[in-house]
C-alpha cells in the first residue's frame, strides 16, 4: 500500500481543507508533514465552519487516525485550544517526538525582525515558524519529545537565551521568567504528553499494514522554500518531495498525488504575484471569494489563474490530477482572464523563471458564465464553464479530476 498526497499547487489557501476532509472519510490515516500555525485549512460540513491550523483535516472523520509529522513546527499552546474544539482525541491524534517545537519566544522573533525590515518585510504572519525552523537548522531548536521532561528543557531554554544574549537584547525580547517557564512547559505535558510517540514507525506500520494513508501539508508549492518564489516564501518544503521527509517515507511510498488549485489565483502577504488584478475584477474575486485569511484575518491580494505556474507546480509535485476549487467564484463574470504566457525582458516564455519580479502576464480571454455554483455534475455546468476546465487541463498538461463549486463537502464534482 502507498500513500496518497494532497499537495496545493499556487500560494497556498486553495481549499485543501475541504478536498482533503472529503477524502478523509475514505481513509485509515491522515497525516500533516509540514508547516504550522501560520497555515488555515477552512471545512465547511453541513453549514458548520472548522478551522484547523495543526490537526489534520482528517479530525472530522472519527473513524481516522490524524498524525502530525517531524516535519511540523508545533505551537504547543495553539495545538491545545485548537484541541479543545473536539471529543474523544485519545487514540485519534499522534503528534511526533521529532516535530520541533514553536515557543512563545519565536513569535517575538518573528514580529521583531518583520518589524526591523519595514517595507523589505516578507510580510510573515508573526507567528514564528521562520525562527522555529532557524533554530532547526541551526541546530539549537528543541523537539516535542523534550516536553516529557519539562525540567530540563526549562534549563535548556534559559541556556539558548543566555548563550545568544546579544541578539534579544537587540530584538528587545526579555529572558523567560524560570519559573514561570517551567509552569507553562509542565502543563504542555500533562495537557499534550499522551499523544506524543514515534509516529515514524506508526505510519511505517500502517503501510505494512495495508492501511490507507493520505497526506497533507500546509501552504502551497509557489511558497516552496526552495522552489518557491524565494525569498518571499515559507520556512519549509511544500511539495510532494517534502510529505517524504515530513513524516519519515521514502519516494516508493508515494501513491497517487493530487493538486489543489482555485479556479482563480490569491496570495498573502509580499512577493511577486504575476496574474494580480488589483483593480475591480481583483476585488470582486475578492468579496465573492470570501478571501481573508483563516489564521491572520488578512485580506488576501487576487487575481487570474496562471496556468504556467500551475503547468510548473503540478510537473514538480508529480500531480496525477488537479482538483479545480472555488470555480463558483467565477459566476457572472463576463469575461475571464487566464496567464498563459511570460514577457519576460523583451522575449515572450512559457516556463516559471528563478525570478517573477521581471515578468509581465500575457493573458488569453475566456466568456463567462451565469451560476455553477451548486453543481454536482460535470454536464450540469454552463457550457462555458466545461470550456474554462478543459482549457485548464489542456494548458495545465493535467486532468482535473474534481471540481468544488461551493463550500459544502457535497457540492463537488468527481470526473
Amino acid at each position: 500500500m502507498r500513500a496518497d498526497v494532497i499537495v496545493g499547487i499556487q500560494w497556498g489557501d486553495e481549499g485543501k481543507g475541504k478536498i482533503v476532509d472529503m477524502l478523509a472519510q475514505k481513509y485509515d490515516m491522515v497525516c500533516r508533514s509540514q508547516g504550522g500555525h501560520n497555515a488555515g485549512h477552512t471545512i465547511w460540513v453541513d453549514g458548520v465552519r472548522y478551522a484547523l491550523h495543526l490537526i489534520p483535516s482528517g479530525v472530522l472523520n472519527p473513524d481516522a487516525v490524524n498524525v502530525i509529522g517531524n516535519g511540523v513546527v508545533l505551537s504547543p499552546e495553539s495545538l491545545i485550544k485548537e484541541m479543545e474544539q473536539f471529543e474523544d482525541l485519545e487514540g485519534r491524534l499522534f503528534i511526533s517526538d521529532k516535530a520541533h517545537l514553536n515557543l512563545p519566544y519565536h513569535a517575538l522573533i518573528d514580529q521583531a525582525r518583520e518589524r526591523l525590515k519595514g517595507n523589505k518585510a516578507i510580510g510573515t504572519t508573526g507567528k514564528g515558524i521562520g525562527p522555529a525552523y532557524s533554530d532547526k537548522i541551526n541546530r539549537v531548536g528543541h523537539r516535542v519529545g523534550e516536553l516529557l521532561h519539562p525540567e530540563a528543557l526549562c534549563h535548556a531554554i534559559l541556556d539558548y537565551f543566555e548563550q545568544h544574549r546579544a541578539i534579544f537584547d537587540v530584538l528587545d525580547i526579555p529572558t523567560p521568567n524560570d519559573r514561570e517557564l517551567l509552569r507553562e512547559l509542565q502543563s504542555y505535558k500533562e495537557q499534550m504528553g499522551s499523544f506524543i510517540t514515534n509516529t515514524t514507525n506508526m505510519v511505517w506500520n500502517a503501510l505494512d499494514a495495508e492501511k490507507k494513508i493520505l497526506l497533507e501539508g500546509a501552504q502551497g508549492t509557489m511558497l516552496d522554500i526552495d522552489h518557491g518564489t524565494y525569498p518571499y516564501v515559507t520556512s519549509s518544503a511544500t511539495v510532494t518531495a517534502g510529505a517524504c521527509t515530513g513524516l519519515g517515507l521514502n519516494p516508493k511510498d508515494i501513491g497517487k498525488v493530487t493538486g489543489i488549485v482555485k479556479a482563480y489565483c490569491t496570495r498573502v502577504g509580499n512577493g511577486p504575484f504575476p496574474s494580480e488584478d488589483t483593480g475591480d475584477a481583483g476585488a470582486r474575486l475578492g468579496k465573492q471569494g470570501h478571501e481573508f485569511g483563516t489564521t491572520t484575518g488578512r485580506a488576501r491580494r487576487c487575481g487570474w489563474f496562471d496556468a504556467v505556474a500551475c503547468r510548473y507546480a503540478s510537473r514538480l509535485n508529480g500531480c496525477d490530477e488537479l482538483a479545480l476549487m472555488k470555480l463558483d467564484v467565477l459566476d457572472g463574470f463576463d469575461t475571464i482572464k487566464v496567464c498563459v504566457a511570460y514577457e519576460c525582458q523583451g522575449d515572450v516564455i512559457d516556463y516559471l523563471p528563478s525570478n517573477l519580479q521581471e515578468v509581465t502576464p500575457i493573458y488569453k480571454t475566456f466568456q463567462g458564465w451565469e451560476k455553477s455554483e451548486g453543481a454536482r455534475s460535470f454536464s450540469e455546468l454552463p457550457p462555458a464553464a466545461q470550456a474554462y476546465v478543459k482549457a485548464i487541463e489542456e494548458m495545465t498538461q493535467t486532468k482535473v479530476g474534481m471540481i468544488s463549486t461551493s463550500p459544502d463537502r457535497n457540492d463537488t464534482i468527481m470526473m
